[in-house]
């Protein structure tokens, strides 16, 4: 183990902790701004290992570094049948959730002063906004790191520049095997192609982008292709037998299509994108990670199946914080450019950032999302209330959905272990 691959783990490992951190931040911040009492800001579970109070509120660390969560006086409104206004004790933080909702006699009272200041006294769009800053922390994060490494690092795009030239045609499904004497040479060698030769023109189309050239090269099988190259500052036009070959899928990497063939790998460059580009990639996370969390029960079952037997682990499946720290690891232990290193470890903490916040949407307890939906049924209700001109119906009591917090924090936990065990035991790694 290299000390490279142990830096790697503690900077990705802090890395996540901060972004924690800042996702509590948000709570936070606009729990005072309204007003709330906040007795504690904690990063980490379990025992303290250092606070200091600040006004009011306690800020801490403490020793089990999964999490992190903010205490609010008064998040779960008092019972209609309890005569001394006592309030349940609640947090954001999940498991901190579960272990007080637990303790059915862990009540906190309301200090004088401190009538208006508790949260669920709070406007419903207040409400909304408080707990939706945390998740909205990490979308931001996902943002600001995407961004960089999209606008400022760039992006490693192929170039219609050859990098090297296929001596044999190999179907894809026998990738990564030696040629043989009975393998056919590839047009690429037939027509006298070379590493570092640009392709300007192919079958008549100015070429100004190897995805330009990847279409028609693809749509050219069985076809002689002229094509003009620049080498060495001279320019040559050649003649290209193109053939056909089993590729896979541009659309779909799990399947091949019988399609045009050269034989040719592009060379990469760091291009630097538009905000466009920045724009396009939240989107096409956004879709993926929807996706993951619609798709994550089965997933998880891939995950069990991966940690309690010889079974390969999904490199798309979910990843806990030991086996993304892990991958942190393996990123800056590898061979490649510093600033790759570094375009890939942004990317990934972006990612993860992206998927924290938009688990923690997931309108269930104990999660954020779970506060929100409550506090917009709250709001849909007094509207209606408004309306109708019939009474105020009150607060949303979401301590109602105890039962299924209960569930839904079990799920949680255990799926938190089963993604632990299974980065130690069988982790995802960037090498397969």
């Amino acid at each position: 183990m290299s000390w490279l691959f142990v830096v790697g783990i503690v900077v990705f490992f802090f890395g996540l902790l901060a972004s924690i951190a800042l996702h509590e931040l948000g709570h936070l911040s606009f729990a005072k701004l309204f007003g709330v009492r906040v007795p504690q800001y904690m990063v980490g579970f379990g025992p303290t290992m250092w606070s200091r109070h600040t006004g009011e509120t306690e800020y801490g660390v403490k020793w089990i570094p999964l999490g992190g969560y903010i205490r609010m006086i008064g998040m779960l409104p008092p019972r209609k049948d309890d005569p001394e206004g006592m309030l349940r004790a609640s947090s954001t933080g999940r498991f901190q959730t579960l272990i007080e909702s637990a303790r059915g006699a862990s009540l906190e009272e309301v200090g004088p002063g401190d009538e208006n200041r508790v949260f669920y006294s709070k406007k419903w769009w207040q409400k909304v906004i408080i707990m939706f800053a945390g998740p909205f922390m990490n979308i931001l994060l996902a943002f600001v790191f995407i961004s960089i490494v999209v606008m400022g690092i760039g992006v490693s795009t192929p170039q219609p520049v050859i990098a090297e030239v296929a001596k044999c045609t190999i179907s894809a499904a026998q990738a990564g095997r030696d040629c043989t004497a009975s393998d056919p040479a590839t047009p690429a060698v037939k027509a006298g192609l070379r590493p570092g030769d640009r392709i300007t023109s192919y079958d008549g189309h100015k070429i100004t982008s190897y995805d330009e050239l990847q279409e028609l090269i693809r749509a050219s099988g069985g076809r002689t292709v002229a094509i003009v190259v620049r080498r060495g500052g001279q320019t040559l036009n050649l003649s290209v037998p193109v053939t056909t070959n089993q590729m896979r899928s541009l659309t779909d990497p799990d399947k091949t299509e019988q399609v045009g063939f050269l034989g040719i790998t592009p060379t990469d460059a760091r291009v630097h994108q538009g905000p466009g580009t920045v724009v396009s990639t939240m989107s096409d996370l956004t879709t993926r990670t929807l996706g993951s969390l619609v798709n994550m029960p089965k997933k998880m079952v891939g995950v069990w199946n991966a940690a309690f037997s010889d079974k390969k682990r999904d490199p798309n499946g979910p990843i806990g914080v030991v086996g993304a720290s892990r991958i942190g690891g393996e990123i800056a232990a590898s061979h490649e450019p510093g600033l790759d290193k570094l375009a890939f470890f942004l990317m990934m903490l972006g990612t993860v950032n992206f998927a924290i916040g938009m688990f923690n949407l997931v309108p269930l307890l104990p999660l954020d999302g779970g506060h929100i939906l409550g506090a917009l049924w709250e709001g849909l209700k007094r509207g209606l209330a408004r309306l109708t001109r019939r009474p105020d119906p009150g607060h949303v009591d979401v301590a109602k959905a105890l039962p299924l917090t209960y569930a839904m924090a079990a799920v949680i936990i255990t799926m938190g272990a089963l993604l632990i065990y299974a980065d130690l035991v069988n982790p995802v790694r960037l090498n397969g």
